[in-house]
C-alpha cells in the first residue's frame, strides 16, 4: 500500500496557544492527532507526551523478545496488542508526570490513531479526536468519549437540534492521564484503493460538519490544499478552539 499525507494545526480565533499535537512514526504507518488540556499549558505538554511515548514503545517493541509493560490480550491481533499498549503507556506517563509535578496537575489529552497493516487499518482512539474514513462518502469511525454521546444512547430519538444545543457537549469522559489506567477502543477496518482518512481535533469536528469536511477533501487539488481548507473553514466558522487535520491518502 502506497500512502500519501499532509497535516496542519491551527491556534484558531480564540486560543492564546495551541495544545494540539500530531505525529507519526513513518517506518510503522502509524499516523496520531492528541488534543491537549490543563491549564497553564500543561495540555501542549500531554498531547506532545503522548506522542513521544507511543513513538518510543514502538521502537521499543520492534524486538520480538522485548518486554511489554501490559500483559498480551489473546483477544486482539498482534496490531491490535501493540497499538493499545502504546496509548496505556502513554496514559501511565502522563498520570504519573501530573502526579509529581503541582504545575502538571489535571492536565491530559485525547488521542486518536491509525497504523496500516497491508490492506488493513486498525483505528485507536480514547477522547473526542476522531478519524473518517472518505471514499464515495464519509463515515465517521470513531464514536466520541462524551456527556453527549452517552446521553444520545440514553436517548435515541435525540434530535440534531437537540444534539447542537445540549449545554454540555463539550464535556468528555475518557482522556489520556485522568486516572492510572485508561480503556482504549480498537477497531480494525479493510481499506480500499483510493480511501481517504481524516484524523482531527475536536477544534475540527466541532466547527465543521461532515458533508463540509466531505467536499473539502474531494474537491481540493492536493491533499495540502485538502488540510489547509478545513482549517480554514473551522476559522471561518468561529476557530473557538485549536484545529489540527492530518489526511491521508491510501493507493493499493
Amino acid at each position: 500500500m502506497r500512502l500519501r499525507y499532509a497535516a496542519k494545526t491551527d491556534v484558531g480565533m480564540k486560543r492564546a496557544h495551541n495544545e494540539d499535537y500530531f505525529s507519526l512514526i513513518e517506518d510503522e504507518k502509524v499516523f496520531l492527532v492528541a488534543d491537549g488540556m490543563g491549564g497553564h499549558a500543561c495540555g501542549e505538554v500531554a498531547s506532545k507526551l503522548s506522542g513521544d511515548v507511543i513513538s518510543e514503545f514502538y521502537m521499543h517493541s520492534k524486538d520480538m523478545d522485548a518486554t511489554w509493560p501490559y500483559r498480551y490480550d489473546p483477544n486482539l491481533s498482534y496490531p491490535e496488542n501493540r497499538m493499545v499498549a502504546a496509548v496505556r503507556l502513554a496514559n501511565a506517563r502522563i498520570y504519573d508526570a501530573a502526579q509529581k509535578n503541582p504545575n502538571l496537575r489535571g492536565m491530559g489529552t485525547t488521542i486518536v490513531g491509525c497504523m496500516f497493516v497491508g490492506d488493513h487499518v486498525y483505528i485507536s482512539h480514547v477522547g473526542d479526536s476522531r478519524c473518517y474514513r472518505i471514499n464515495a462518502e464519509i463515515k465517521q469511525l470513531t464514536r466520541d468519549h462524551s456527556l453527549l454521546e452517552d446521553y444520545k444512547d440514553a436517548r435515541p430519538d435525540m434530535s440534531e437540534e437537540e444534539a447542537r444545543n445540549f449545554p454540555h457537549k463539550n464535556v468528555i469522559t475518557r482522556a489520556l492521564g485522568m486516572r492510572d489506567t485508561v480503556q482504549v477502543d480498537i477497531t480494525k477496518h479493510q481499506v480500499n484503493d483510493g480511501d481517504q482518512f481524516v484524523l482531527c481535533s475536536d477544534g475540527l469536528s466541532g466547527m465543521v460538519d461532515d458533508k463540509t469536511i466531505f467536499k473539502i477533501v474531494r474537491e481540493a487539488s492536493t491533499l495540502e490544499n485538502a488540510v489547509a481548507e478545513l482549517i480554514e473553514q473551522a476559522n471561518r466558522a468561529g476557530g473557538t478552539d485549536n484545529i489540527t487535520a492530518m489526511l491521508i491518502q491510501c493507493n493499493l
